[in-house]
């Protein structure tokens, strides 16, 4: 017996999910009392640095806004940007503003000589 295919939103759902707890784990890692300051700037740094998705996590999760903001570009009623600039914003302050603050922190915690 063949079920009726899943909805896009159900997919999105889905998917939300299975980030939410993957993003908890690393919650749960963090929050660990034997990490120190190295592996805690090890971490921050997985979150940024160009590794797998390109550009790092934090781009990853930036993407995943533009993608919807290029999308309201072509549909929003007006076209005067009242959808797709607030999803542009949020993807730059993501990209500008999180994950430089990311890396100021890993630093912080433990400068890398030619690194991030």
């Amino acid at each position: 017996m063949t079920g009726q295919p899943r909805t896009r939103l159900e997919r999105v759902r889905a998917s939300v999910g299975i980030a939410s707890l993957a993003l908890q784990q690393i919650e749960d890692g963090l929050r660990a009392d034997d990490v120190d300051q190295e592996e805690l700037a090890a971490i921050l740094r997985e979150l940024i640095e160009d590794t797998d998705p390109p550009g790092g996590f934090m781009a990853a999760v930036a993407q995943l806004l533009t993608a919807p903001a290029r999308r309201a570009e072509q549909v929003e009623p007006d076209h005067d940007g009242d959808a797709s600039c607030p999803l542009h914003e949020a993807a730059t302050l993501i990209t500008d503003n999180a994950g430089q603050r990311l890396i100021w922190a890993a630093r912080a915690l433990h400068p890398q000589q030619g690194g991030i």
